[in-house]
């Protein structure tokens, strides 16, 4: 604010009159120079260009009339000035390129600074300009900070209707056009499940997507309760990806389910690592993060009918298809403690004999028969199978 004297009063309002005659041509102007000078606003097209026009000539006369009014009133810009364009210039124009506009715009008119002032007045107007054009630009500073905020608050939403969608396996059109809008196109996709910290839902989307940058990998997170889901594309070796990000979850286990195709794929890959993430209990020792795969014998007995299928398909059945003495030397094996000297004596047969069907049960399943995860994973597929021979089903 200004404390004018009468002959400074007089020299404002014999300026503001030489402002007002030469309005028309300052928007003009401005343009030009910024086609002179700023490459990006040469490669945009005409019609964002028309929106910076605007812009720019409602700086000018909010200027004048600011200037005209003895510099009383705080320079307020924010719904004056940046409201004249299009929601949509927030999108295409970043703060920078407003920065270099304001710059442009105050260089026009100081150029014309001995035109524009009355003889005598020259600094009081360079003083007011170089003031106002630095409240333009916080003003700027904060209309960019406020759309980042709704943009970010936004985001937030749809992040969270895109977990919740997949955990409930709807991939119909909403979730297709939320995760567009999110800007997803990133395959492979895992999902991630475990505990979420204590902290707020805000603070933990933050560090998981700061930590995502540094994998560079695209994530999407949503905490649910109590836990914690983090679904992330692109990642050349997920396991080691959910290492580092585990850190960012709470107390206890960090599941990461299978691999899936793409985003609407991935309904099967949360569904088990939410199972292994219940069932992970039932093996204390499990590494953080675990492979839901890894945790099909706890899931089975936990109720999980997609493991029990698993295990009967894709471990029981090889075996069984294999012919009786397969089926018969891996039981044999297991029931006499993992012996294979007692398993040929049982058996009538050479120790090698015992070997050589083992490794063919690993050759068929990729399960260890002499390694104890193994072992438990094969001594549950027995079990499960020989319900499924008896009649039973998942």
């Amino acid at each position: 604010m200004t404390n004018d004297s009468a002959a400074d009063r007089a020299l404002r309002e014999a300026t503001t009159r030489r402002l007002e005659t030469a309005l028309s041509t300052f928007g003009v102007a401005a343009l030009a120079r910024m086609e002179e000078r700023l490459p990006w606003f040469r490669r945009m097209p005409a019609e964002q260009r028309s929106w910076i026009g605007l812009v720019a000539q409602t700086s000018i006369a909010a200027f004048v009339d600011w200037f005209r009014g003895g510099e009383r009133t705080r320079v307020a810009l924010g719904g004056e000035v940046f409201a004249t364009a299009p929601r949509e210039m927030m999108r295409t124009i970043r703060l920078q390129h407003t920065v270099d506009m304001i710059r442009v715009i105050s260089e026009v008119v100081e150029t014309r600074l001995h035109d524009l002032a009355e003889p005598g007045g020259e600094a009081q107007l360079r003083e007011a300009i170089l003031r106002y054009t630095r409240e333009v630009a916080f003003s700027a500073a904060q209309v960019y900070a406020r759309a980042a905020e709704t943009r970010g608050a936004w985001d937030a939403r749809l992040e969270a209707l895109v977990v919740d969608s997949l955990l409930r396996g709807d991939g119909d059109d909403g979730l297709h056009s939320w995760a567009a809008a999110l800007g997803w196109t990133t395959k492979p996709v895992v999902v991630i499940a475990g505990h979420a910290p204590e902290e707020s839902s805000e603070a933990i989307a933050d560090q998981i997507k700061l930590s995502a940058r540094r994998l560079r990998v695209d994530v999407l997170s949503g905490v649910q309760g109590s836990r914690l889901i983090v679904i992330v594309g692109g990642a050349e070796d997920p396991l080691a990806a959910a290492r580092l990000l585990s850190a960012k979850f709470g107390q206890g286990p960090v599941v990461v389910g299978p691999e899936a195709p793409d985003l609407y794929g991935a309904t099967a890959s949360a569904r088990a690592a939410l199972a292994g993430l219940r069932a992970a209990v039932g093996w204390p020792d499990a590494p953080r993060p675990v492979a839901a795969a890894e945790l099909l014998p706890e899931r089975a007995l936990d109720g999980d009918d997609a493991a029990r299928k698993y295990l009967v398909e894709q471990v029981f059945a090889p075996i069984q298809a294999a012919g009786a003495p397969l089926l018969d030397t891996l039981t044999t094996y297991l029931e006499q403690g993992s012996s294979l000297e007692a398993t040929a004596r049982l058996l009538y047969v050479h120790p090698n004999t015992v070997r050589y069907r083992l490794r063919r049960v690993s050759e068929l399943t990729g399960l260890t028969p002499t390694d104890g995860r193994g072992a438990f994973t094969l001594r549950i597929s027995l079990v499960l199978g020989r319900f499924t021979d008896r009649g039973g089903s998942f």
